[in-house]
């Protein structure tokens, strides 16, 4: 471990190493982070002290699981692999804006294969399109059409690289040349599915590939599970053209939901397994239907709305706690 702590120089190579050290969505290792920063939590892990905010015993087993991946082999590697691909960190200008609102489990750090600059493009001109990998033509058909509208009009598509739904949504950006983001389960150096390899190596010529899994990381269950809080939390609003009732794409919508972004759903055949899912979320989940590129446009309108009504409540709770401190004043207290 004494190791791996001397290769930590500043707050970049801090959390480099710690992606190394434990899986995405730890909620410890991203508490401590936004309480302490990446060195003060490496160093944590050598301390004899409870970190900030946990007990002895939660930070005992963070300390214990943390120490059982320490690599450092794989902590260089990790290192070195930010000459080829540029490390993004909240603190960058270029940082997905919508990703803070993930809390515990913003992600330590993101690779980029492809424009860094494209991810600060504002949250609300992001929208994610996302379905079942075993799409329909239909279903092929109607996200290349949401997503070829969207690119039109100059939004940033971003989906998750697999066949099916996703694949069209990046195609089709590509062909209307508007800019696409593909967020990955695996490390950028790894695309996957493999044999979407050209799409993801164009994607990354006029786009952007990004991922919290450092490069030569193979994808998991797991790792799939949490890039769904990822494609939600970068987006204004996530639509799904197709899903079965299992389909992992619905754990991008819980996510989104989770968030306060709009959710919206194509309908389709009450027949076909692929429209369980949108029809679900459309009857049991409120999701907005959607059956055009302008219905999407509404979506993320929605967004911009909430978010300006959230931050004059912030604004306005900033400026009752201001004139009740200058009464306060006014009084003597």
């Amino acid at each position: 471990m004494d190791t791996i702590l001397n290769l930590a120089t500043d707050e970049r190579s801090a959390r480099i190493i710690l992606a190394t050290l434990t899986e995405p969505r730890d909620t410890t290792t991203g508490s401590l982070l936004r309480q302490v920063g990446g060195m003060e939590t490496l160093r944590l892990l050598e301390a004899d002290t409870s970190a900030p905010g946990f007990d002895e015993a939660t930070t005992g087993v963070w300390r214990a699981q943390l120490h059982t991946h320490a690599n450092p082999a794989a902590a260089r590697t990790a290192l070195d692999s930010s000459e080829r691909f540029p490390v993004l960190i909240p603190d960058d200008a270029a940082w997905p804006a919508g990703l803070t609102s993930l809390s515990d489990q913003e992600p330590y750090a993101l690779w980029v294969n492809g424009d860094p600059q494209l991810l600060s493009t504002p949250t609300q001109d992001l929208v994610t399109i996302s379905g079942a990998r075993a799409a329909t033509s239909y279903g092929e058909h109607v996200a290349s059409m949401l997503a070829s509208d969207l690119a039109n009009q100059g939004r940033v598509v971003v989906a998750g690289a697999a066949y099916g739904i996703d694949g069209g949504a990046h195609r089709a950006t590509l062909a209307a040349d508007g800019a696409t983001v593909a967020v990955l389960a695996s490390g950028v150096d790894r695309p996957y599915p493999s044999g979407h390899r050209e799409l993801i190596e164009r994607i990354a010529q006029r786009g952007a590939v990004v991922s919290e899994i450092p490069p030569g990381g193979a994808p998991t269950r797991w790792r799939f599970i949490q890039r769904s809080r990822l494609l939600a939390a970068m987006s204004s609003a996530t639509v799904i053209v197709e899903a079965g009732v299992r389909s992992g794409s619905l754990g991008v919508a819980e996510q989104a939901r989770s968030l306060d972004r709009p959710v919206g759903a194509v309908p389709g055949p009450i027949t076909s397994a692929t429209s369980a899912g949108p029809l679900c979320l459309i009857r049991d989940h409120g999701a907005a239907v959607v059956i055009s590129g302008d219905d999407v446009l509404t979506l993320m309108e929605g967004y911009r709305s909430f978010s300006g009504q959230r931050l004059d409540a912030q604004h306005s709770g900033v400026r009752r706690e201001q004139a009740g401190s200058s009464q306060d004043r006014g009084l003597g207290l």
